[in-house]
C-alpha cells in the first residue's frame, strides 16, 4: 500500500513538473490593453446594429478569412463598422498583411471609410 502510494505521487509529481513545463508565458500586451480601454477607441461592442454596418463587417470578414495567404493574426484582426465607417485593429505579422487587409476593406467598404489601426508585430 506505502509503495503504490510512493508510486502514485511520484508519477503525480512527474506529470505536474512536465506540465510546468510546456506551459507558454503569457504576452504582455498590457500597453494595447490600457489604449482599448479608453473611452475614445472602438472595441467590438461598438459594432452597429444597422444592416448595413453588419452586412459589411460580414463581407470584410468572409474575405479575410477567405485568404490562404494571411496568418491566424491577421485573420483575426478587429473589424468594426459603425454608419459605414470600418475600423480595422489589431497586430499583424508583416507590413504585406496590412496591406492586403486594407485592399479587400477598401475593394469591400470603400476608399474614403477605412480607419486604419492595424499594427504589424515587431
Amino acid at each position: 500500500m506505502m509503495m503504490t502510494n510512493f508510486l502514485i505521487a511520484t508519477t503525480l509529481a512527474v506529470c505536474a513538473s512536465a506540465f510546468a513545463a510546456t506551459e507558454t508565458p503569457a504576452s504582455n500586451n498590457s500597453g494595447v490593453n490600457e489604449r482599448d480601454r479608453s473611452a475614445t477607441e472602438l472595441t467590438a461592442e461598438d459594432q452597429g446594429n444597422s444592416e448595413r454596418d453588419i452586412d459589411l463587417t460580414r463581407k470584410i470578414r468572409q474575405e479575410v478569412v477567405k485568404s490562404d495567404t494571411l496568418s491566424t493574426d491577421a485573420q483575426n484582426i478587429k473589424i468594426i463598422t459603425v454608419n459605414g465607417r470600418v475600423t480595422l485593429k489589431g497586430p499583424v505579422k508583416s507590413q504585406a498583411e496590412r496591406d492586403q487587409l486594407l485592399r479587400i476593406s477598401r475593394k469591400i467598404a470603400g476608399n474614403a471609410k477605412i480607419n486604419n489601426e492595424i499594427e504589424v508585430a515587431k
